[in-house]
Formats: structure tokens, sequence, C-alpha cells
């Protein structure tokens, strides 16, 4: 097998690491569209990127975390509602990053590879960072999981048990930040949300716990990289869009199978 597809499968396999549990509780709190709007407004870290002349992943990081926390305090105002705000904020900063990129004379790049991905294109230097990443997320969500899930099902009763809830959820939001800045490649700004989001979905219809759901899911989501990978080789699609095309069947087929009765244990919001 070449090198460049062996570097696509392990880069997409980090990706889907990273996204397996951070989406569990992107479903369990209701924020997929809050993630949709921090991809979204990751095309204007690209441009930071090469403005600054620093590293693109680095850029989005940044950017997506001042989004993050431009969203949470816009999120207390009374004048529209959260949803709405977001769409205003994703689709506004959607294009203002598209106009962005476009305005900067000496570059020219293929937006099609950062919107919707370029999996093959994937070098030695961005798995260790993906892997770094999975690693440093691993540590930080043993430090945090159970102050997240508190949050989760009450964040007015965590803070009574003492859980310093602003810290927790800036954690959160960096971590989102940080899938979102090296899944770009994998399936693209557009549709990185759908990493995170489908197979987190998939995994809850089969799973029980808290726990069993995220790893469920980060198997989904390795199965969707590695299928979806497959298929674009084989008969010659888009990586990205094939990989949550997989993530998609796959979870069709889980919604379609006789679920059982019992009730999964997991943060009910």
């Amino acid at each position: 097998m070449d090198d460049f597809i062996v570097r696509a499968m392990l880069g997409g396999i980090g990706v889907a690491l990273l996204a397996g549990p951070l989406g569990c509780f992107l479903v369990w709190r209701r924020m997929a569209f809050f993630g949709a709007a921090l991809s979204h407004s990751a095309l204007l870290g690209v441009a930071l990127g090469f403005v600054l002349g620093i590293n693109l992943s680095l850029g989005i990081l940044i950017f997506c975390l001042v989004v993050a926390l431009l969203l949470i305090l816009l999120e207390r105002q009374r004048m529209l509602a959260s949803d709405t705000l977001l769409a205003i904020l994703a689709h506004g900063a959607l294009a203002l990053g598209i106009v962005s990129v476009a305005l900067i004379e000496h570059l020219r790049i293929d937006l099609m590879g950062y919107l919707f991905g370029d999996v093959l294109a994937i070098s030695r230097e961005d798995l260790v960072l993906i892997y770094a990443l999975v690693v440093a997320t691993a540590i930080a969500l043993k430090f945090t999981w159970l102050p997240l899930l508190s949050a989760t099902v009450s964040e007015d009763i965590a803070a009574v048990e003492g859980v310093r809830i602003t810290p927790v959820r800036l954690a959160f939001v960096l971590l989102i930040a940080a899938v979102i800045a090296v899944g770009m490649k994998v399936v693209g700004l557009l549709l990185i949300v759908s990493l995170l989001i489908v197979p987190a979905a998939a995994a809850r219809r089969v799973s029980r716990t808290p726990e069993q759901m995220a790893l469920v899911a980060m198997l989904i989501g390795v199965l969707s990289v590695v299928a979806g990978l497959l298929a674009s080789l084989r008969w010659d699609l888009p990586s990205g869009p094939a990989v949550v095309i997989a993530a998609v069947l796959i979870f069709a087929a889980i919604t379609a199978w006789p679920r059982r009765r019992s009730r999964a244990h997991y943060p009910h919001v």
C-alpha cells in the first residue's frame, strides 16, 4: 500500500478517535449547531494562518477559540435566540473567510481542499500533530470527564457540587476547536461536524453508559474513515464526503436495527 494511503488512513483514524467522545458531548448537550458555527468560522483561521505565516492548524485553533468565546458572551444577551445568533455568526464568518482568502493577492489556493478535505495530502508532520492531540485529549478528558458529565446534566447542580463551570466549558470548546483544526484535511471544514455528530448519534442507539457510548462512537468513526477511504480509492470519489457518507450509512443501519427496550443511562438533556 502506498505511503500516502497509509498516512491518510492513520490521519483519519486519529481524527475519528478525537471526534468520538467529544461528539458525544455535542449530542448530549444539543450543541451540534454550535460545532457547525465553529467549523464554518474556521476558514477565517486559514486566512489568519496565511497572513501571519503560521501553521494553518494553529491559526484555526486560535480563531475557533476566539469565536467560541465570542459566542459564549453573546449567548448571554436576550435580543436574539441562540440558534438565530449561531446561524448569523456561522454563515457570516464563512462568507468573510472566503472573501478574506480571495483578497490575499499573492495567495492562490484550492478552497475545495479546505472546505471538503484532502485526506490524501496528510503529511508526517500532520500525523504527529494529530496523535499528539489524541494523547492530549485523552489526558484532558481523564480530568474533565466527570465535571463535563455533571455540567451536561445540570450546570446549576454541577456548580453547587463544586464544578467550576466556566473553565470546564472553555476546556471543552478548546478540544472541539482542536478537532476542527486537525480534521480539516480529513473531511474539510464544512463536514467535520458530521464526523463529530453522526458516529455519536449512531452510538447512542446501542450504548447504555456514557463511557460505552464514547468508545462505540470512536469505533464507528474509525470504521467510517476506513470504509470511506477504501470507497474513495475504489470508485475515485471525493475522500471527505465519502467518509461522511459511510458514517451516515452506518447510522442508518443501526437506526433500522430493532433496539432493545432497556433504556440507556447517559445524560438526558
